[in-house]
């Protein structure tokens, strides 16, 4: 698509002049008499490049560049002026112009100028698609759920965002601890900067220590050649430390100390490192019990809990459950080739009644086991772990919970999964027989034999 350039000059003729030779280089030309309706034709077109005359009817063109610059930062300018002089040129550039030249003495320079300029906004306007699209991806947007509890952390997280300030997120596993880091970061003056995650939990303390803080050529056996280290890595921007409540004791006296001076010794090191690195820790352990029993320094748990935010169990946001799991459907079902596939009342209510004691990792999990079985265009029961099945409404039954005497019957079991069958094969007994592993014969047996209708 060709790039768009908008042309402010008072003057009819030079202005024509000068968009014809551009619209013969293959741009799409607006053009404008005045600052006013240049800044009109802003606001309802993508412009790359504007050429502008610093001396309009209505506002000085160097003063109208900065203007431009402000509310169309990828937008680039070239101002235009009959009478160049060296200050007004060194003020444009201040102003954010990409050049300034000099009307008439110009006209070699002009082609390969425009062209450069568009260039260098093209690279700018690419620069904020793919912000928007990691906004997008990473930001608070992303985090679904409408109870009030999932509302406060949102509302916290986004208040200490814009901070440099220290975060420790708490919460049990898989309630979004790393989505909401990200979500921080992105939303924070360093998101330009890396963001650096780490698991504290999963190495041990020697390749932990070299991991987070680098080592020098010939530190230990097998460092054949320096390591920067990740929180050298993440320099200007963010490190994630994702369960810190398992990090060596050792090691958290050093992690203390890039907190309180902002540097720290590589592995073999005798210089320390100066980095300028935001903390954002979390945890599923109570650190403040661990500090107390000796398991957790005391000095760097108080440090690290400046900023507490406590991500709700998905148990205490049963209204969310609905919207989570459609999120989810949707993205496995596109991975997988899927489309229009939708939840029945039956599998969302049985989703409801679940302890979710993995949280939402593990109704993600569950949903995407869902989407390969489906072989239809809704999601049925059918589809849920066989315990998941069982599950029923408290008070259900005369009071009687799934953890009743009759959830162990196997009569009781065998007539539920025979309704199953009938329920998912439209009455077709022949192929609920297939399916559950039995004869037509037998079938018929057991369906006399209940109790009640199936």
């Amino acid at each position: 698509m060709p790039a768009t350039i908008l042309i402010i000059d008072d003057e009819a003729k030079l202005r024509q002049l000068l968009a014809r030779i551009l619209q013969l280089e293959g741009y799409t030309l607006l053009e404008a008499g005045d600052a006013k309706s240049g800044l009109k034709l802003l606001e309802q077109s993508e412009v790359q490049l504007v050429i502008c005359d610093v001396k309009l009817p209505d506002k000085n063109g160097i003063e109208l560049s900065a203007q431009i610059k402000q509310l169309y930062p990828a937008t680039e300018i070239i101002l235009l002026t009959a009478y160049g002089t060296i200050a007004d040129g060194v003020t444009a550039i201040k102003n954010g112009a990409f050049d300034y030249i000099t009307k008439g003495d110009d006209n070699d320079r002009i082609i390969p100028l425009v062209s450069r300029a568009v260039d260098k906004a093209n690279l700018q306007f690419r620069i904020q698609q793919l912000e928007a699209q990691v906004s997008q991806r990473y930001g608070f947007d992303r985090i679904i759920g409408d109870s009030p509890a999932i509302h406060r952390a949102i509302d916290l997280a986004q208040k200490v965002a814009g901070t440099d300030t220290t975060v420790l997120l708490t919460g049990e596993t898989g309630t979004g601890k790393e989505v909401f880091a990200q979500a921080i970061h992105n939303a924070s003056p360093r998101r330009t900067g890396p963001f650096v995650a780490i698991n504290c939990g999963a190495l041990g303390k020697d390749i932990l220590e070299s991991e987070l803080f680098g080592h020098r050529a010939g530190a230990f056996t097998g460092a054949g050649r320096d390591q920067k280290g990740l929180f050298a890595e993440a320099n200007k921007g963010t490190i994630f430390l994702d369960e810190i409540g398992e990090m060596p004791l050792e090691l958290q006296a050093k992690l203390l100390r890039v907190l309180e001076t902002h540097e720290f010794l590589r592995v073999g090191d005798t210089k320390p490192t100066k980095v300028d690195v935001r903390v954002l820790a979390a945890t599923n352990r109570s650190l403040a019990r661990d500090a107390e029993a000796g398991l957790f320094r005391p000095d760097l748990y108080y440090r690290l809990s400046v900023f507490t935010i406590e991500l709700p169990p998905l148990r205490s946001r049963p209204n969310d459950i609905a919207e989570l799991a459609r999120h989810f459907v949707v993205q496995q079902a596109a991975k997988l080739g899927k489309r229009n596939l939708q939840l029945s009342p039956e599998f969302v209510q049985l989703l409801q009644r679940q302890p979710w004691k993995g949280n939402i990792r593990e109704l993600k999990n569950v949903i995407e086991r869902a989407v390969i079985l489906a072989d239809e265009s809704i999601l049925l029961p059918d589809y849920l772990p066989y315990d998941m099945q069982l599950t029923e409404p408290a008070g259900a039954r005369g009071g009687k919970t799934v953890s009743d005497e009759n959830t162990f019957n196997l009569a009781e079991l065998e007539q539920r999964q025979i309704k199953r069958a009938l329920q998912h094969t439209q009455g077709n007994k022949a192929e609920a027989a297939r399916l559950l592993g039995i004869g037509l014969t037998s079938l018929y047996r057991k369906l006399a034999e209940s109790d009640s209708p199936i």
